[in-house]
């Protein structure tokens, strides 16, 4: 009895009695705490709140896709094929972002040794559509499209002139991403026709263009213009051809224009263009002059040609419609080899708009091939600089707006080496949504910076000062707490 009523006593001890309660209410207060934690970060990812505050503010989302979401009409899920512990932690919270934005765009993470399917249910017959590990693939099931996004998609490369070498420069999750949320959701895909009958290139010749046109889910067709009934939205491509159209293929290439339709022209130097006045007509009606002769860089304009070769050229990128997203996110690298230059776009009607969008370097001229071996200046040579490529658009009678690119060389359309060395895949890509009008081509998505930048000095001054005044807050804060307890 008496051990039962000392084993019993601590009970009524106030130091446990107090003890207890507290203990009780810290792991109540802990138990609250964590549900708090868990509540507010499903909030936080389901609606967004997370405030990014990293450097280049990678994790957000501007204006652009904002719209996009907004007008979505079909659900797009994305699957990120990361393995777990090998996720893009970045990458992932921004998806959070756009899963918060819009009830219609969901994902989720499935490794691809888990879902070993995959790389056949998102086959593409290019190898830039290929399903691999830690790449994404933006899935619309209404219209049964997708879009595969790897590392090439999320990274911009810059040149170092001095030094011959690349380096990575900027992020595009965002831009990749929203324009692959707009593509997948098209509600129609254009047919590009790859017009034949005049010696253009062809099947053989264009492969490198047409996989990587399909692998991107294009219609891809190569067909005499008898053979076809283009319609509005659809696109009419000459690859160089040496043979003139005839007077019914003009009207019917006419005719398709005045309702709407598009047309893009690759134009080499070595085509016959003065001896094909139908097909020269054509190019005039958007403004478009071809000049004769091919295109020789400054010897002293290191920038403007490529590996010593001064027929290979460098171009310089203008903004444009085309172009604009393109020098935003510094996917401004092209390569144009033995060019033909056009005019200058003098002014036009009110109808016609026309604007340069590549240019050659200070100091190129134009040298001519018809009886001369040298490519050293001569004298009565044309100066430029001179635009290598041109876009343009204008408003037909009914009202429709046509638009139309022409390039001065079609290896920049067909090079499979250009294609791995520059951006010639993103560049053909934003010609094929100006071209079509697609709701991607006014993006206008900056890509982020991927490297930090070095600390500036007024960056250096504040953390000197910060360095100083942090351990004299805290020695003032220890003088005014002991000073008075000195003299006590």
């Amino acid at each position: 009895m008496t051990m039962k009523k000392i084993n019993l006593a601590f009970l009524h001890d106030p130091k446990f009695r107090y003890g207890s309660l507290s203990t009780a209410l810290l792991c109540v207060a802990i138990a609250v705490l964590i549900a708090l934690s868990g509540l507010f970060t499903a909030l936080e990812k389901k609606y967004g709140w997370r405030v990014d505050y990293s450097f280049n503010a990678i994790t957000s989302h501007s204006e652009g896709t904002e719209a996009i979401l907004a007008e979505l009409e079909y659900p797009v899920h994305i699957y990120a094929l990361y393995e777990k512990g090998d996720e893009d932690l970045l990458l992932f919270e921004l998806l959070n972002r756009y899963s918060a934005a819009s009830d219609l765009v969901t994902w989720e993470q499935a490794p691809l040794s888990l879902n070993p399917t995959f790389a056949a249910r998102f086959a593409s017959a290019s190898a830039d559509q290929t399903v691999t590990a830690d790449s994404l693939v933006v899935f619309c099931p209404e219209t049964e499209r997708f879009r595969v996004l790897n590392a090439a998609d999320f990274l911009t490369l810059s040149i170092d002139y001095d030094a011959g070498t690349w380096a990575y420069d900027k992020l595009t999750y965002e831009s990749s991403i929203t324009a692959a949320i707009s593509y997948v959701t098209q509600e129609r895909i254009p047919v590009v026709y790859m017009v034949q009958g005049h010696d253009e290139l062809d099947e053989n010749t264009a492969a490198t263009l047409t996989d990587f046109l399909r692998g991107n889910h294009y219609d891809v067709r190569f067909a005499a213009l008898a053979e076809i009934t283009p319609v509005p939205g659809d696109l009419l491509v000459f690859l160089a051809p040496v043979r003139d159209l005839t007077d019914t293929e003009l009207t019917i290439v006419t005719d398709f224009t005045r309702q709407g339709g598009a047309l893009l022209f690759a134009c080499d130097y070595t085509d016959p263009i003065a001896s094909m006045p139908n097909y020269r007509a054509l190019l005039r009606s958007y403004g478009f002059l071809p000049l004769e002769g091919v295109v020789v860089a400054a010897k002293e304009d290191k920038s403007g040609y490529f590996e010593g070769n001064r027929t290979v050229l460098l171009p310089q990128m203008q903004p444009t419609d085309v172009t604009f997203d393109l020098m935003m996110n510094g996917a401004a690298t092209l390569i144009m080899s033995t060019a033909r230059a056009f005019e200058t776009p003098a002014t036009t009607d009110n109808s016609l708009t026309v604007t340069p969008m590549l240019l050659s370097g200070e100091g190129s001229y134009l040298r001519s091939v018809s009886g001369s071996t040298t490519l050293a200046k001569q004298e009565g040579d044309p100066e430029g600089p001179f635009p290598l490529a041109l876009e343009a658009y204008r408003f037909s009678d009914t009202g429709d707006v046509s638009r139309a690119v022409i390039l001065g060389s079609s290896a920049a359309l067909t090079s499979e080496y250009y294609y791995s060395m520059t951006h010639a895949q993103e560049f053909i890509l934003r010609v094929m949504e100006y071209l079509t009008d697609s709701a991607a081509s006014n993006l206008h998505i900056m890509a982020r910076t991927a490297v930090r930048p070095g600390l500036s000095a007024d960056a250096l001054t504040l953390g000197s000062l910060l360095l100083v005044a942090l351990p004299l807050t805290v020695l003032g804060a220890a003088l005014v707490i002991l000073y008075p307890r000195r003299h006590r």
